[in-house]
């Protein structure tokens, strides 16, 4: 909208003199075309790698900024990259990163080089979409296999519901990378799992088992999707999978499946 346009104009005079911004990226809403009126403007500001080293010291990779901003209650959201940040996500960025530049604008750029990094963060290929499809189906069969049960069995109501919420979350996770799908964070988890392909019962199983978390309804929710995504994953490569995923994460320099 123009209100939010001209707000991004006049950030972008304000910081494009300063020799360290390369450039403005806009992302959220108004870049992807779905901004309200109140809608704030989410930009990524590309400093170079040196300030972002700087950065990176004094943890200040974040703020928010009201440069033109002439509408109630919003405001410039900043969040700092450099060109080392958008090659390493565009390598090994997690969903939410990579989802974060889905229809992404450049405002202002020094540089050619954004327009190639930006459409490789948002894009995988069919393998890693597949390894997606697996990390998330082990996560789901172990929390909702092994963690669940032993909540119920030993009344650990804690145990219980950790286990029913991580299952849940794999189920989803997997739906959506079965779609190629990203996930740009869970309060958006409810939605997208209802707007990607899934066989008849899984979604009203899903929703059951958030609603009234448990064995049975958990099993339920693990059972579909075993049918669905699980062909051809064994207990115990699950299992390998799931401690690869999670337990082996700090050796291997990832993050847990979840976070992917």
């Amino acid at each position: 909208m123009e209100h939010q346009e001209r707000a991004l104009a006049a950030y972008v005079d304000d910081v494009r003199d300063d020799d360290d911004v390369l450039a403005v990226i806009l992302v959220g809403s108004l870049a992807r075309g779905t901004e309200r009126e109140t809608s704030d403007v989410d930009v990524y500001l590309v400093v170079t790698d040196e300030r972002f080293a700087r950065a990176t010291r004094d943890s200040s990779f974040a703020w928010t900024a009201r440069n033109g901003v002439d509408y109630p209650g919003s405001y410039i959201d900043v969040k700092l990259a450099s060109p080392a940040y958008l090659a390493t996500a565009a390598e090994r960025g997690d969903d939410p990163t990579r989802a974060s530049f889905a229809g992404a604008r450049i405002a202002f750029s020094r540089e050619r080089s954004f327009d190639g990094l930006l459409a490789k963060i948002v894009r995988l290929d069919d393998d890693a979409w597949d390894e997606r499809v697996r990390s998330h189906v082990a996560q789901a069969r172990l929390y909702g296999g092994y963690f669940l049960v032993q909540g119920e069995q030993r009344g650990d109501s804690f145990l219980a519901r950790h286990a029913a919420v991580h299952l849940a979350l794999a189920a989803a996770r997997a739906a959506l990378a079965a779609a190629h799908v990203l996930m740009p964070g869970p309060k958006y988890i409810s939605g997208l799992v209802r707007s990607v392909p899934s066989p008849e019962g899984f979604v009203d199983a899903w929703q059951h088992a958030v609603d009234e978390p448990g064995l049975t309804t958990g099993s339920e929710l693990l059972n579909r999707l075993t049918d669905w995504l699980g062909h051809g994953i064994t207990p115990d490569e699950a299992l390998s999978t799931f401690i690869r995923d999670n337990e082996l994460t700090w050796l291997r320099g990832g993050v847990p499946a979840e976070y992917l």
